[in-house]
């Protein structure tokens, strides 16, 4: 079936459906669908993101970040999307949690822009953060990674913006997953490593903070 006989929610409804995860409300796919039409816009003039073809941004972006969203542990209240770019897993997590207090982090000031323009346009009450992530003076129960440049480094600085007992939550690959634990250091014990949806070598590694950690 063509990509112009089948709208992007319904298509995304389909990837979820293939990737093992339950299909979303209407309302909630039809954000989604809003959602892809600003990054095609935009990334049109700024470099949002490598994958560019429409099925390959629901498949990919969307499903994993959706996954990632449904597998966030519970008395999370406050997330930091570390270095979010076009907003994944951050946006979708928004999307899918409206509960969540979400602030997204993004340095480049035209990616920080798409996200501004993004939470407009979707209704969403995110806070984005114009610059590095390092500068916040806040800690929150959970903080999410995904591809970013540096990213050992970044991983250690994420950590230190958990909060104790919170959680770090890595997309990455299976190649890289003990090295990038590692660097988020011996407090965090890591409860759960699951394959992320509709990617075989990708994984989703969630790490709890120790509780007696000092902040």
């Amino acid at each position: 079936m063509s990509e112009g006989a089948v709208s992007a929610s319904e298509r995304l409804q389909q990837f979820l459906v293939e990737a093992g995860q339950a299909p979303l409300e209407p309302l909630q796919a039809g954000q989604f669908g809003t959602y892809l039409s600003l990054i095609l816009r935009w990334n049109a003039r700024v470099n949002l993101t490598a994958i560019r073809d429409e099925d390959g941004i629901l498949s990919r972006h969307f499903v994993e970040s959706i996954a990632c969203a449904r597998a966030l542990p519970g008395g999370v209240l406050t997330l930091l999307d570390f270095g979010s770019g076009a907003g994944f897993p951050g946006i979708p997590i928004a999307l899918c949690r409206p509960d969540l207090s979400v602030t997204l982090a993004e340095s480049q000031g035209k990616k920080a822009a798409f996200l501004q323009e993004a939470a407009r346009v979707l209704g969403i009450a995110v806070k984005v953060h114009s610059g590095r992530a390092e500068e916040l003076k806040v800690q929150f129960d959970c903080v999410t990674l995904r591809a970013v440049d540096r990213i050992e480094q970044a991983v250690e600085a994420a950590a230190r913006l958990v909060s104790p007992a919170g959680w770090l939550v890595l997309m990455t690959t299976e190649g890289c997953v003990e090295k990038l634990q590692a660097a988020a250091g011996q407090e965090f014990s890591w409860r759960t490593v699951a394959p992320l949806a509709n990617a075989e070598r990708e994984l989703l590694a969630l790490g709890q903070r120790s509780a007696s950690y000092p902040r």
